[in-house]
């Protein structure tokens, strides 16, 4: 029996599979709403609009779990360039359904869930380990992580004094 399904999970959320695919990787939670254009560097792919709770955090290979997507239509062909460049999230999970949200997830080609129950953002916390099901839309907490149980905000490591 493989370790994917030896773990009791903690909690699940059902909701809408829109992109398939099965992954289980850190959370990245915000209750911001992200911009591709001008809020993310591609490159690094990490969070950089200055007023945003992750600014300077780094989403690479994480479940990224945020309300939906703020900006313009491009925002969908910042978030391919991660996938391009090596830096894309491991999966996203919101619930905020836009046309720019879903295309986005699409072409980066991540397990994504959409508009789950109970609002993964009133449980979810950073650091949680997560399995999100792209092909089912269930997204599971298999173990709380150090930062849960602490504050759910996260800071970037340069401003931890």
């Amino acid at each position: 029996m493989s370790a994917v399904t030896d773990r009791e999970p903690i909690t699940e959320f059902r909701g809408r599979g829109i992109v398939p695919g099965v992954t289980e990787a850190e959370a990245l939670v915000t209750r911001d709403p992200i911009s591709g254009f001008g809020g993310i560097d591609v490159a690094t792919g990490t969070v950089i609009e200055p007023r945003h709770e992750l600014f300077g955090v780094c989403f690479t290979g994480k479940v990224l779990v945020f309300p939906g997507a703020k900006g313009s239509s491009g925002w969908s062909g910042f978030f391919q360039s991660t996938r391009l460049m090596g830096t894309a999230p491991a999966a996203m999970v919101f619930n905020i359904v836009t046309t720019k949200a879903v295309l986005g997830a699409i072409v980066t080609r991540i397990p994504t869930v959409v508009e789950a129950s109970p609002n993964p953002l009133d449980v979810i916390r950073t650091g949680d380990l997560l399995r999100v099901d792209g092909d089912t839309g269930v997204v599971t907490v298999l173990r709380r992580g150090a930062a849960a149980a602490g504050s759910p905000r996260v800071r970037p490591a340069d401003s931890i004094q």
